[in-house]
């Protein structure tokens, strides 16, 4: 209870930090809500004199003046409530703009790893989903309870000072009112955290059966992911419909108990009229006010059930917030200057968790050199590269480029010196031009003409209705394989960084645009150090250097001829590759 407690006051302190740069507005909005508190206490206080002075007195004068009054007091009520809303409404969204804006700002600093341990649907299930629910409870918490508190008290002020006996007994009524306040809160927030991780798995679903379409139409399973969704979406409405019970039976608790109260206060209160102890009017006025009291405390109810539910999203917010990136530029990072491509693999280890991929790797790469690099699957190639760019660290040893451990360097300065074209090719949504020239500001049209020849991607870019300015769809899918490699060819062309890494760039061509993907490869690596994953004999037996990769450790090394003399692991895969062409 103690842990779940102050786990709840630190996601609060947490959430105001957002709250202060729109300190002003709040502050305007609780005076308005004064204002809206204040003529809630004067509509009850003005009963007694509706009552007793126009209806029983038969004052005329105030027949005329205590409408006036009414009319008045809602007038200004009505701006008050305008202020209140507005300015606590704007608050509350754009607090939550800036924590979508800090989330999303931290997806991009965390490392690789993260995101290759993480479905991409449940990233998103927390930047769109949690984060609109946290949405939802800053504003009913700003909008809704600090109103319904001020109201309260005006309110109570008005009832004990009608009557402090029976205003007493009311407010007795509150620690009941309390009780299942809080367990109401504690069974929403377990029931809304359930429901955000099944939306994210849901989400997770979709995302991957989606960006899967085809293979799931080739492989006629259509029906078996239907039911799959229906059964993840099922077990979503269960937990929803756990939340509506919870908020369908907190109502009327509360008016039951509300119901209770007045009733004891009818009795208590007409004894006392009889008596002659109040008049009817202060009795009237008083009943008014508890009558409007309860009202904002029933609010409340549900208020702070949306707030669980926000509460319950901010945990898994800022459990994302609070991940460390792998991967950190040191304090004293210093900018990388134009490199070489003299690339050196020192004593090198690397592994996830505690199964080793790499051991003791020693390796020197010389400026413009291409190198090739095979091995079986699974044997520690691609994550042999993924340490070049800092995607991952090393765990033992060092790697240099140039003299300079990339740890000592920005990530940022080092990734300018090295471009990837894998079989992987990455594109966005938008204009071939926007996609060449990505992370490149203010490109000349010459420079990226030059390009798009460079990588023999001309001719198709012309034929298309808007040319380079043609909207190429999500990743690229109006495109064909080989016209999507030659984007990405072009756009490592632009970018004429010093060191290249291909990464199975042709293994999922056909012949034709394997060829064209081929020749433009030849324009990109001239003047380049690069490091090839091969597929192909044509870029094993080119290379410079090749080195042999199994079960982490380099095994052999040399040229191609030199490795075929040796009739080891290397002449072994080299069969393989001559065979499968």
């Amino acid at each position: 209870m103690g842990i779940q407690l102050g786990n709840t006051l630190y996601i609060y302190k947490r959430l105001l930090r957002y709250v202060k740069p729109y300190i002003g507005r709040l502050v305007i909005a609780s005076v308005a809500m004064l204002g809206v508190a204040g003529t809630s206490a004067v509509s009850a206080l003005l009963i007694k004199n509706v009552l007793d002075d126009v209806f029983i007195n038969k004052d005329k004068q105030l027949l005329v003046l205590i409408p006036a009054a009414i009319i008045l007091v809602y007038l200004f009520r009505g701006v008050c409530r305008y202020i209140r809303a507005y300015l606590m409404a704007s608050a509350g969204v754009r607090m939550v703009r800036d924590i979508r804006n800090d989330l999303y700002r931290h997806l991009h600093r965390l490392s690789m790893s993260y995101f290759t341990e993480t479905p991409t649907g449940t990233l998103m299930s927390r930047v769109t989903y949690d984060v609109s629910m946290v949405q939802g409870a800053v504003t009913e918490a700003l909008t809704g309870a600090i109103r319904d508190v001020f109201t309260i008290l005006a309110l109570a002020a008005v009832v004990l000072y009608r009557s402090p006996v029976l205003g007493g007994i009311a407010l007795l009524g509150a620690p009941l009112a309390f009780y299942p306040l809080v367990q109401f809160g504690k069974r929403m927030k377990r029931s809304s955290r359930r429901s955000q991780e099944q939306m994210g798995d849901l989400t997770k679903l979709m995302q991957e059966k989606i960006a899967g379409i085809g293979l799931v139409k080739a492989s006629g399973t259509e029906d078996e992911e239907l039911d799959r969704f229906k059964e993840d979406n099922q077990k979503l409405v269960g937990t929803f419909l756990k939340i509506q019970r919870v908020q369908a039976m907190s109502s009327p608790v509360m008016e039951l108990i509300g119901a209770l109260s007045v009733a004891l206060i009818i009795w208590v209160g007409g004894i006392m009229v009889i008596d002659g102890r109040m008049t009817v009017g202060e009795f009237f006025s008083f009943l008014t006010a508890l009558m409007m009291l309860y009202e904002p405390i029933k609010h409340i109810t549900s208020v702070n059930n949306v707030i669980q539910q926000g509460l319950a999203a901010a945990e898994r917010v800022f459990e994302l917030l609070d991940i460390s990136p792998d991967v950190t530029d040191a304090p004293d990072a210093v900018e990388m200057p134009h490199s070489r491509g003299r690339i050196q693999f020192k004593d090198v280890s690397f592994r996830y968790d505690k199964e080793w991929v790499l051991k003791d790797i020693n390796l020197e790469i010389h400026p413009g050199m291409k190198m090739a690099i095979v091995g079986t699957s699974g044997g520690g190639k691609s994550t042999m590269i993924n340490l070049i760019p800092r995607f991952y660290d090393v765990t033992e040893g060092s790697l240099e480029i140039d003299g300079f451990d990339v740890r000592s360097v920005t990530q940022k300065s080092l990734r300018q010196q090295i471009s990837v074209v894998s079989q992987e090719i990455v594109l966005f949504n938008d204009t071939i031009r926007r996609n060449i020239s990505y992370g490149m500001d203010d490109v000349p049209d010459e420079k990226l003409e030059q390009a798009i020849a460079a990588a023999y991607a001309h001719d198709f870019i012309n034929a298309l209705p808007e040319g380079a300015e043609t909207v190429i769809g999500e990743r690229g899918t109006r495109l064909s394989g080989g016209q999507r490699q030659r984007v990405s060819i072009a756009r490592a062309i632009l970018k004429d960084s010093p060191i290249l890494i291909l990464d199975e760039a042709t293994s999922s061509l056909d012949t034709e645009s394997e060829a064209l993907v081929q020749k433009a490869l030849d324009n990109l690596v001239v003047g380049r150090t690069t490091l090839v994953i091969a597929h192909r004999i044509s870029t094993v037996t080119n290379a410079d250097m090749i080195i042999v990769i199994s079960k982490g450790r380099i095994v052999e090394s040399g040229p191609h001829s030199e490795l075929i003399e040796l009739n080891g692991e290397y002449s072994r895969l080299y069969s393989l590759l001559v065979e499968n062409e």
